[in-house]
């Protein structure tokens, strides 16, 4: 029973962490949609979340002394995140013209995670767990049937999301290398840190590039901003590595494809999507198969 326990307290993690980062694609898209530029926000995002994180360690007492020899998974975990994911997202986003839409290719994250878990970290999966993720993903077609048209440039958006797909693959391996050894809040303050310096070349040469005050201080623009960079990314990052931790690289990103279901509700909520009664079903399947990728007997034993 505690194990099951356990194991529940993980699952509505990882929900509320799916939930935040569902709603990231509208914050995203109301940033673009005022004409803010890619590299200005991302990179502000970045800075407010590594400050925010570093205080919170501080003021909690907890030890942020990195192992030097870890120093190469901490760089290429950044790489991963928020270099290649935050920017190629972004620009997916902007190009797809739909967060809807977007939201869906990310939904692939799992099929990617799934063979980087069985290869590189001996993941096992029962036949049960890998029907769960064709039933999960065939849910969310159905819940993206009828989203906006698509725009002229959609197909390179559709490559930048494929690549942010990668590196959110890539972070989750290079995370579970570190999630035992540090605190969750002190491997994405690190995380954060070093994608500041990776960040910042594109901030001052595209960034800053048609800087207007009136646009770029206002606080249409810098309420997404703090929203990003405290939920999606001080609270959802640091949650999400104690879900890498226990669940594995396979498992974890299962939730990853609900991203989508919360994306579209939270257009519904805000007046920007409507859903049809195939896309209802379409969230029904895709939670069912969630549910399946998640079963595992010896919880059910314990």
């Amino acid at each position: 029973m505690v194990k099951a326990r356990g194991n529940l307290l993980v699952y509505i993690i990882s929900m509320v962490v799916i939930t935040l980062w569902g709603l990231s694609y509208i914050w995203n898209d109301q940033l673009l949609a005022q004409g803010v530029r890619v590299e200005y926000f991302v990179f502000v995002r970045t800075v407010i979340g590594s400050l925010l994180l570093l205080v919170m360690n501080l003021l909690m007492g907890k030890s942020i002394k990195m192992d030097m020899k870890d120093l190469p998974y901490f760089l290429l975990l950044a790489v991963c995140e928020p270099l290649v994911y935050f920017t190629c997202e972004t620009y997916g986003i902007q190009l797809t013209e739909s967060p809807t839409y977007s939201a869906l290719i990310i939904a692939a994250t799992p099929i990617v995670a799934t063979i980087a878990g069985i290869l590189f970290f001996k993941e096992k999966l029962r036949p049960m767990n890998y029907f769960g993720i064709a039933v999960c993903l065939a849910g969310l077609v159905l819940v993206t049937l009828s989203a906006d048209t698509i725009g002229d440039k959609f197909i390179w958006g559709v490559i930048l999301l494929i690549f942010a797909v990668f590196a959110e693959v890539g972070h989750a391996s290079f995370t579970k290398k570190l999630a035992f050894k540090y605190e969750p809040t002190v491997i994405v303050m690190y995380q954060f840190m070093i994608g500041c310096i990776y960040l910042l070349p594109l901030f001052l040469t595209r960034g800053l590039g048609d800087f207007t005050p009136e646009l770029y201080l206002s606080w249409s623009v810098w309420k997404p901003i703090l929203f990003l960079a405290f939920f999606c990314s001080c609270i959802s990052f640091s949650l999400w590595v104690t879900s890498i931790r226990e669940l594995g690289v396979a498992k974890s990103s299962v939730f990853q494809a609900m991203i989508p279901v919360v994306t579209a509700i939270a257009g519904i909520v805000l007046g920007t999507e409507i859903l049809s009664p195939l896309q209802w079903i379409g969230i029904a399947v895709a939670i069912a198969g969630l549910i399946m990728n998640q079963y595992n007997p010896k919880i059910k034993n314990s």
